[in-house]
């Protein structure tokens, strides 16, 4: 394990960048490229994309759009593939072709501010010797005319996120001493926290800047809320590598996994003590799960909109998401129950 301050960072001053951002290829693609081009300042020595689409049949055409709005920093821009792999795997395959002193990652869904360039080469000018990244500040429209949604608020949420990725511009250097992304994190979640604990472990500061990138809200199904509850394998992940702390070490919030488990082992004491003939049990068993599941639906939906549409997707993701976070976290735990604190491996 490294200690101290780290060895030989570039010297003060040192600006030079490069813009690595994985993709989809979604519809919000074109707009961050367009906004990327349209920032005032030092270009970027190049543009990396990414392309994650899984399967070797990804049509190369959806690229064409996308792609045409870069202008003259088209020919700075390369692409390349990802494999279906993950957020994590597909910016280590970025990292690989850079050879700037910094690497700026961008999200594919985001739009940079009109001086984002200047901004942030100001960022990273001022950093000193021991900075080894500086975030950007992440803006998230909400709608002015009624109460976000559950999802819109969760959005907003990134706004006041520690070291996301979004928006980061990390010391070329400092990410290759670290090793890059943990490819097992395989979504959107914790790969960033984890990256940022370890470079920070690795002796280097995170500081914030002052660039600015807009985060719309994008269309979400009713049921995404039911599908972030993978998450909480990362979790698990995140535990054996950084400790049972690293919740606070994070500025993480610690989540309801906890009251998910009581509520689902009372439903599930409601199921097995009706089955064994004991109704007043059950039913007092029944009463807890109930209890629990009407008090999370409500947290939900209070502070939203509370229309129709709103209300019953609350209502019906709320009773399959305990039993969803604790499936998915007691599978984390199993996947990596033998994995080394990152400590004990980089030592």
């Amino acid at each position: 394990m490294t200690t101290g301050h780290p060895a030989g960072p570039p010297a003060t001053g040192s600006a030079g960048y490069s813009v690595v951002i994985p993709t989809l290829v979604r519809t919000t693609l074109a707009d961050c490229l367009a906004a990327l081009t349209a920032a005032i300042g030092p270009e970027p020595d190049e543009i990396v994309l990414v392309d994650d689409r899984p399967g070797p049949d990804a049509d190369p055409g959806a690229l064409e759009h996308p792609l045409s709005v870069l202008g003259v920093l088209r020919e700075r821009t390369v692409v390349l593939r990802g494999g279906g792999r993950g957020p994590a795997a597909a910016r280590n395959t970025g990292l690989r072709a850079v050879t700037a002193p910094w690497t700026a990652f961008l999200d594919d869904d985001v739009q940079v501010g009109p001086h984002w360039c200047d901004q942030l080469v100001q960022d990273l000018t001022e950093a000193a010797p021991d900075t080894g990244a500086v975030q950007g500040v992440i803006a998230v429209p909400l709608p002015g005319e009624r109460r976000p949604t559950d999802w819109e608020r969760g959005t907003a949420g990134l706004a006041t996120a520690r070291w996301i990725t979004a928006d980061m511009a990390y010391r070329t250097e400092a990410l290759k001493q670290v090793g890059g992304f943990d490819e097992r994190f395989t979504r959107a979640f914790r790969e960033d926290a984890d990256l940022a604990l370890r470079v920070l472990d690795a002796g280097w500061r995170i500081r914030q800047g002052r660039r600015t990138t807009r985060h719309p809200v994008r269309p979400a199904s009713r049921w995404v809320s039911l599908e972030q509850q993978r998450g909480n394998a990362d979790d698990a992940l995140m535990r054996r590598l950084h400790g049972p702390g690293w919740w606070s070490r994070a500025v993480a919030p610690r989540g309801r996994i906890r009251r998910h488990a009581a509520v689902t082992a009372a439903g599930a004491a409601a199921l097995v003590l009706a089955a064994a003939g004991r109704p007043r049990a059950a039913a007092l068993a029944g009463l807890g799960w109930a209890a629990g599941t009407a008090e999370f639906a409500w947290a939900r939906i209070a502070p939203g909109p509370r229309t129709r549409d709103e209300v019953t997707a609350m209502l019906a993701t709320s009773v399959l998401i305990p039993p969803a976070a604790v499936w998915h976290r007691a599978a984390g735990e199993w996947r990596h129950r033998s994995a080394p604190a990152w400590q004990e491996v980089a030592a």
